[in-house]
């Protein structure tokens, strides 16, 4: 029989973080500890406030009924645990530890063995325009050449300004951009502001409008001069009847998969069926989780051979982060000889 507790950890970030839903300077998450002889399986159980579905005040309540009673959950979380996406993500990553004697290889491949690193997107925050180009040329000379902007934050006039500033330096073929609007624009004027941008080679915008109206959002994906990424969208959407009938609508150019507001790894798995079925690009990303959460998601998604930049680059953010072997070089992650810190996980409350 299994055995089941949680752990909440706050996380601090070095420096403030911007979105178009506010500035982040600290963020909850919590562990789920499984233990079976005297091995124990480890899970991160990550919301994102305002976004995540299971963003809920009883949240540790549930957190507690479930660790009262995990074998009931162990099975098929995904099922039993619809509207708690991220509690049945934290299971399903702590019973694949588990499966693999608690040593935080879930899946073993080159990426685990550090032979071989995942390319992955360098993340540019939100906040002034100064706060802004100087995260970008840190990113530049540090060898990133996807780079993701939030934006929707400053006045456009100043994005399209650090764009084209951009653009005057490094040619499509050098830099790689990616933007992210969180849902910022307002459907009457997105397709001006889509055509605006156009003009500095981007290669996807994320969620341009507010998640929720597929008709708009089609109608956008088939206008936009812009390829436009599916997240915000996917959320809160169970059944594969459901998921076939939102892509199908909106037929987006690409989808952003964050497992930890998707279900886990078998609901995110749905969505790549369906990129595959209406040829449709994907990639996966990290959604602020600690290095337990991202080394989950990055051996996971290695394991699809998407040669697409992955959004992993969370790791970096916090002053607390559990320590771990992951590390960036050369805009790939890796995971190298260091070793896993989780006494701050296991040791009693």
């Amino acid at each position: 029989m299994l055995k089941a507790r949680y752990k909440k950890y706050t996380l601090q970030f070095k420096r403030p973080s911007g979105t178009s839903r506010g500035v982040l300077t600290q963020k909850d998450t919590y562990f789920i500890i499984l233990g079976q002889d005297s091995v124990m399986g480890i899970g991160e159980c990550s919301t994102l406030k305002e976004l995540s579905m299971d963003d809920r005040p009883d949240y540790e309540e549930k957190l507690q009924e479930v660790c009262a009673h995990i074998n009931e959950y162990v099975t098929k979380p995904y099922e039993k645990l619809i509207e708690w996406p991220s509690i049945s993500f934290g299971i399903e990553m702590a019973m694949k530890d588990l499966e693999h004697e608690g040593e935080m290889e879930l899946f073993p491949s080159g990426f685990t063995q550090g032979r071989e690193g995942i390319y992955m997107n360098g993340l540019i925050w939100m906040g002034s325009f100064e706060y802004m180009q100087e995260q970008l040329e840190a990113k530049i000379n540090e060898g990133f050449r996807c780079i993701k902007i939030k934006i929707g934050g400053i006045d456009f006039e100043k994005e399209l300004e650090l764009l084209a500033q951009i653009r005057k330096v490094y040619s499509e073929e050098k830099i790689e951009l990616r933007l992210d609007a969180n849902g910022a624009f307002k459907f009457e004027e997105a397709l001006d502001k889509l055509n605006r941008l156009s003009k500095y080679s981007i290669h996807s915008i994320e969620q341009p409008i507010k998640q929720g109206s597929w008709d708009k959002m089609a109608y956008l994906c088939s206008k936009s001069p812009i390829p436009i990424a599916l997240d915000e969208e996917l959320i809160g959407t169970f059944s594969k009847s459901e998921k076939e009938k939102l892509v199908s609508t909106i037929m987006p150019q690409y989808l952003i998969l964050k497992p930890s507001l998707l279900g886990g790894f078998v609901a995110s798995e749905h969505w790549i069926d369906l990129a595959n079925k209406y040829k449709i690009g994907w990639w996966a990303t990290s959604a602020l989780e600690s290095n337990v959460g991202l080394n989950a998601i990055a051996q996971w998604a290695y394991t699809f051979d998407n040669e697409m930049p992955q959004g992993l680059g969370t790791g970096q953010l916090y002053t607390n982060n559990i320590e771990s072997p992951l590390i960036v070089k050369n805009s790939r992650l890796w995971c190298k000889n260091g070793q896993w810190d989780l006494n701050e996980i296991i040791k009693n409350q």
